[in-house]
């Protein structure tokens, strides 16, 4: 079984013996993208972003081929799905490698992040809300068992955020940083609905890397047998003045801060916060995400995602 994650940031190739364990998968390989650079003012991806995605995708499959998998599942999330010309770059990537990329609703990859965190921390820990922070959208699941009963997803994905509130300037303003906050919060008591009050009660857990790497600027450590952060309302109140006090070009000098996330690290940071004030927080974060929660499905039932044709979906 094998997967490619196509990004924003990079194209993730994860393969996994049938009845193996994702713990030792048989190839794991990673193509470093920037399709935020290659976005034009109207929302089109350019000709230097879509050679680069067919290049990541042509190498993804040449790996594949050699380690002996035949099936590759190519997923491509919101820089591409959302993208204006998406279809056009979907028949480039199949004309030129002959792969075809898919696209899964906003919804199902929430799902995905859920169905990943309940297997990396076990149905011991009960009840999970999964939160997971992407480029262009956030994404919210939350459930009792191994599947997710409840899933949305918001356009509050630090790219998208950081583009539409203009947070990438030298030093961006007070009252605007109040201002996304505010919407942020708004937007997702909104999506939780009735079910804000019942999902309060549920463990946390952050499936994204913008909220690891917030995690690790925070300096939190979980105790306990597994090895991992923790994010707390408190550290992110802390963090954001700190990067909003940098230009974007120097939040990578700070711990855990990466250079292809540092523009979009503030406008994370704020929707960030507004989750874990909604949510009661702090939220544990989880080294698993939609990957591995595609590669478990698709371990599960194949049939379900393998017939899903390759077009635009409306994020539910």
């Amino acid at each position: 079984m094998a997967v490619l994650d196509v990004g924003c940031f990079s194209a993730r190739l994860l393969a996994v013996d049938p009845g193996g364990s994702l713990l030792e998968p048989v190839v794991s390989h990673k193509t470093r993208l920037r399709l935020d650079r290659s976005l034009d003012a109207s929302g089109r991806l350019r000709g230097d972003g879509v050679d680069a995605i067919v290049s990541a995708v042509r190498v993804a499959g040449e790996i594949a081929r050699r380690h002996g998998v035949e099936d590759l599942f190519c997923l491509a999330t919101s820089s591409i799905r959302d993208a204006r010309n998406a279809d056009e770059v979907i028949a480039r990537v199949e004309s030129d490698t002959g792969q075809n990329l898919r696209f899964l609703s906003g919804a199902d990859e929430a799902r995905l992040s859920y169905r990943a965190a309940r297997a990396w921390f076990g149905a011991g820990v009960g009840p999970l809300s999964v939160l997971d922070i992407g480029g262009g959208t956030l994404e919210l699941a939350a459930g009792h068992g191994m599947h997710a009963d409840f899933a949305r997803s918001l356009p509050l994905g630090a790219r998208e955020t950081t583009r539409a509130w203009r947070l990438d300037v030298e030093r961006p303003p007070e009252h605007t940083i109040a201002a996304l906050r505010n919407h942020a919060i708004e937007e997702i008591r909104e999506a939780l609905g009735e079910d804000e009050e019942r999902l309060r009660e549920f463990g946390i857990v952050g499936c994204s890397k913008m909220l690891r790497q917030l995690a690790v600027l925070a300096g939190r450590r979980r105790k306990g047998a597994l090895r991992t952060r923790e994010l707390h309302l408190d550290d992110v109140r802390q963090v954001i003045p700190r990067l909003a006090a940098l230009p974007p070009s120097r939040r990578a000098e700070l711990p855990g801060i990466s250079r292809p996330r540092a523009r979009q690290s503030l406008a994370g940071a704020v929707v960030a916060e507004a989750l874990l004030t909604v949510f009661g927080g702090p939220a544990v974060i989880c080294p698993w995400s939609t990957t591995h929660g595609l590669l478990l499905s698709l371990m599960e039932t194949p049939d379900e995602l393998w017939e899903r044709p390759g077009m635009r979906a409306s994020a539910a």
